[in-house]
């Protein structure tokens, strides 16, 4: 029950990585094909935290023309930030 429950969540937060804006979810797609699968359970509910921003303010945070001054997002701003498209 429990993993079956983990599950769910899991593709729901993989659902909310769609996202409006284009170049976001450029960087949520190369982010779901390298790192999601392997997520803690801690990591997964810091994206999920994440999520709930802005996509203006997470794409800001992901370039780097905002500081993330969440703690919590910081690692996730980093593995997202690896996903930026060139140029």
């Amino acid at each position: 029950m429990v993993a079956q429950q983990m599950s769910i969540n899991r593709g729901r937060v993989r659902w909310q990585c769609r996202r409006a804006l284009l170049e976001l979810d450029l960087v949520f797609t190369r982010f779901l094909e390298q790192h999601f699968d392997r997520l803690s359970d801690d990591q997964l509910a810091d994206l999920d935290d994440l999520l709930r921003a802005d996509d203006y303010d997470i794409w800001a945070m992901v370039n780097g023309s905002k500081a993330c001054e969440v703690d919590r997002w910081k690692e996730m701003i980093g593995l997202l930030s690896q996903g930026q498209p060139a140029g």
